[in-house]
């Protein structure tokens, strides 16, 4: 059964608590590897849900769970070998939250009722706060409490939002499931009001998880502070989790006939995250912070491309998988110089492509990639979701978007210059690591290969994925 997905993690994490810390590594490794294996069984149709009434295998959630499962096995061989450099503390909790983490965004790809995907985002707030805090500083306090806080504060309202929803069905005298698959058939009958007032406040208590404008402000800290293998979770796997939350209810809307609403929605906090990344990436000081504002300004290109529908929205899946990779290539990189240098401050730290060739290349591959240069993804649907902007008449929207993405760079590309290049008094604490090095490149290669050709399943599973909202290649 394709609950096996997240149950099997699930059962993992709790075990790490309570084996000798090698055995913790090596389950570490193991999970992560078997969970490709039934991810992968169930992308190619091999495994059905037993529980049909809470879960489901959708196409928008198959993407998610392949992205989640593809780079969580390189974020586990990188977090190995940096627990193992390191010392870490608390490393059997580390990697029973790590695990557990990896159970309830499986949970959450695969949940089809609206109750049980909410129980299943508040769940990877829970498990994923002590990743914040394992290195027990003043800092981490203040980012893991601010992330606990703001992040439920959020998904409470995400809840309203769910009960929202439900008061749509009684209203219309709908007697059908609580599910998304049973909604979407009988979305017409559902009151109008309370389904966009259910939208709305589902935008923004799962926008809050997403990291999108003015809900981002505990992105920022957390993954600043949290161990680089826990920030590439953050940013290349729990925010498109939350992200799912909004489209699966957004395809509500667009099969209600209130498409028009939802999308605006969107494109505002697409357009809103954008900018705000924009402006407080100018003069960061911190790199791995400026990683996170570079999160926050895809998650709004994501919402945008999805808001703007077509072709755009096409694209936004594209980025949604191309950022996942890039994101985490580039949070594991950013460990490499942590560890080496002791600071994630940009002043202390400089002449990597000296010191650290390596994780120079990977590094400076990520932030082309990021920042929207071929032979990267990101280069390809930042210009579908351009193209589909102006297909769609949104002329000063999208002007707005390409002027946040040009203020995005010129912050990123200042800070991975100085970095790069420029001079630092800071002495080399540790060295270059084949398995911290390894990971970043696979996943700057998938991006490649992923731009030069795209499989066909994964191809059919973005267009039946956009398809509800009137997504694809016309019009």
């Amino acid at each position: 059964m394709i609950e096996y997905v997240f149950i099997l993690p699930i059962i993992g994490g709790l075990l790490a608590l309570f084996v000798p810390v090698v055995m913790a590594r090596g389950l570490l490794i193991l999970a992560a590897l078997f969970h490709l294996s039934l991810t992968v069984l169930g992308w190619m149709g091999k495994l059905a849900p037993v529980y049909v009434n809470y879960f489901r295998v959708t196409p928008e959630g198959m993407l998610v769970l392949m992205v989640t499962s593809f780079i969580f096995v390189f974020i586990s061989i990188y977090a190995v070998s940096y627990a193992y450099e390191t010392n870490l503390q608390n490393e059997r909790i580390f990697v029973s939250c790590m695990l557990l983490f990896l159970g309830t965004m499986s949970m959450v790809a695969l949940s089809d009722h609206p109750i049980m995907l909410w129980i299943a985002v508040e769940a990877t707030t829970l498990v994923s706060a002590p990743l914040i805090f394992i290195k027990r500083s003043k800092e981490a306090l203040e980012a893991t409490w601010k992330y606990v806080m703001i992040c439920s504060v959020g998904i409470a309202l995400a809840l309203l939002g769910c009960f929202f929803i439900t008061l749509s069905m009684d209203i219309g005298n709908i007697d059908v499931a609580l599910s998304f698959s049973s909604l979407n058939l009988v979305a017409k009958q559902l009151d109008p009001l309370w389904l966009k007032t259910g939208f709305v406040f589902i935008v923004i208590g799962f926008g809050t998880k997403m990291g999108l404008a003015p809900m981002h402000t505990w992105l920022p800290d957390a993954h600043s502070q949290a161990p680089s293998a826990a920030s590439a979770l953050l940013s290349g796997a729990l925010l498109n989790c939350a992200f799912l939350g909004i489209f699966k209810v957004n395809a509500l809307m667009h099969v209600a006939g209130l498409g028009g609403f939802s999308s605006n929605v969107l494109v505002a906090f697409g357009l809103l995250s954008v900018l705000v990344a924009g402006i407080f990436i100018l003069n960061q000081p911190d790199y791995k912070r400026m990683l996170a504002y570079s999160s926050i300004e895809n998650m709004g290109v994501i919402a945008f491309g999805i808001g703007v529908g077509g072709i755009a929205s096409f694209g936004a899946i594209i980025h949604l998988i191309h950022h996942s990779l890039l994101k985490s290539s580039l949070f594991l990189s950013a460990g490499n110089l942590l560890l080496g240098f002791g600071t994630k401050l940009v002043p202390k730290v400089g002449n990597i492509a000296k010191l650290f060739p390596a994780t120079f290349v990977s590094f400076f591959a990520g932030f082309a990639g990021i920042s929207g240069f071929p032979p990267f993804g990101v280069f390809i649907s930042e210009i579908l979701i351009i193209i589909g902007a102006f297909q769609a008449g949104r002329y000063g929207s999208v002007g707005i978007l390409i002027f946040g993405l040009l203020l995005v760079f010129a912050g990123a590309a200042r800070i991975v210059m100085d970095i790069s290049f420029g001079e630092t008094s800071q002495e080399v604490l540790v060295k270059e690591k084949f398995f911290r090095v390894m990971p970043s490149f696979v996943l700057l290669l998938t991006s490649i290969g992923l731009c030069l050709w795209l499989p066909n399943s994964i191809y059919q599973k973005i267009l039946h994925t956009i398809e509800i909202i009137g997504g694809g290649f016309h019009g």
